[in-house]
């Protein structure tokens, strides 16, 4: 048995930052280098009272909306979110109850950011093969803002907060492939707030600034970028070349690139560094920013639009944990 995703779509929240808005902020930046720097020039941003959650809902009923779909043929949810509802219960259970869906849906959580969209699809992938599901509603939700400090100008420019929801089922214009998925849990801190779990529960007020005005505080986000970049650079092509390697072809019989749309810098170093057309690869993150685990299945969406989804689409996601995952869909 295959699977295949089904259907796609997404949800941004209402509230709109942009670089003008940052740069009223911080004006020793301005809207031009922000732009240039992250090529994002605007990013949604959840409302205070706004969950995770509250998105993931969202992004759901808009997928039964726009493609017509039975919530009562769902028979699994997965929730991909570093910024669940509660530590308990799994955020997953409670949105089976808001959307009405089946009480004999299977539900869980898991927590994992920028690789969550390959995570979940190869999960939702085994619950089918293994004849477990056949139809897994997989969501990914993030409300990253909500981690950062006000005055982190670095963090703020990038990333967006938003929810996806993909119904990944027996058939559907993209069949799922081979998977290479993985992990280095030595920089586990290069991208990391701190305080709130129980290693560390309480808030430590230990915010200061460095050189560059920056605020550091382990009760807040934490990315040393140019960790995250060294990482990447070095996982990303030797991750490709396994996959590739796993479904017998070479670079140039891949018809798409949809990588994470980190920040536009990095992912236009990677498609350098591997020599990939920039024909064959897709960006979209200038108007909704680095929205974490929902960034492929964004431009995955806004690709399918515009008719790019054709053929085999090499999806490659990677960050925080730090961990990363890879596999490719045939598309219809």
């Amino acid at each position: 048995m295959d699977a295949f995703i089904k259907a796609i779509s997404y949800y941004l929240p209402e509230k709109v930052v942009t670089n003008e808005q940052l740069v009223e902020e911080f004006p020793e930046w301005s809207v031009e280098k922000i732009a240039k720097k992250v090529g994002i020039s605007e990013r949604h941003v959840a409302a205070e009272d706004e969950t995770a959650g509250d998105l993931a809902v969202k992004a759901a009923e808009k997928l039964f909306a726009e493609h017509d779909l039975k919530k009562d043929d769902v028979d699994f949810v997965l929730l991909c979110t570093q910024s669940p509802d509660y530590f308990l219960p799994s955020t997953s259970c409670v949105i089976q109850s808001r959307l009405g869906l089946p009480a004999r849906c299977g539900a869980f959580d898991f927590n994992l950011g920028c690789s969550g969209y390959e995570y979940g699809l190869a999960v939702a992938k085994g619950l089918i093969v293994g004849g477990i599901a056949k139809n897994v509603l997989l969501l990914t939700a993030e409300t990253y803002n909500k981690h950062i400090h006000p005055k982190d100008k670095g963090n703020r420019t990038i990333f967006g907060d938003g929810a996806s929801a993909s119904l990944i089922s027996t058939d559907g214009f993209a069949k799922i492939g081979e998977f290479v998925l993985g992990s280095d849990g030595s920089g586990f801190d290069r991208l990391i707030h701190k305080t709130g779990g129980m290693r560390q529960y309480q808030p430590l007020n230990d915010l200061h600034f460095d050189e560059n005005n920056n605020p550091l505080s382990s009760d807040y986000l934490f990315m040393d970028g140019k960790a995250i970049f060294d990482f990447t650079s070095d996982v990303v092509p030797a991750m490709t070349e396994e996959l590739l390697k796993k479904h017998g072809l070479k670079m140039e019989d891949v018809d798409l690139f949809v990588f994470h749309q980190a920040n536009k810098y990095m992912i236009n170093y990677l498609r350098k560094l591997m020599s990939i057309d920039k024909e064959k690869f897709y960006v979209f993150m200038e108007n909704v920013g680095n929205t974490v685990s929902s960034t492929i299945p964004i431009a995955l969406c806004e690709a399918r639009k515009e008719g790019r989804l054709h053929g085999k689409v090499l999806l490659a996601g990677f960050g925080v944990g730090l961990s990363y995952g890879a596999t490719i869909i045939e598309c219809k």
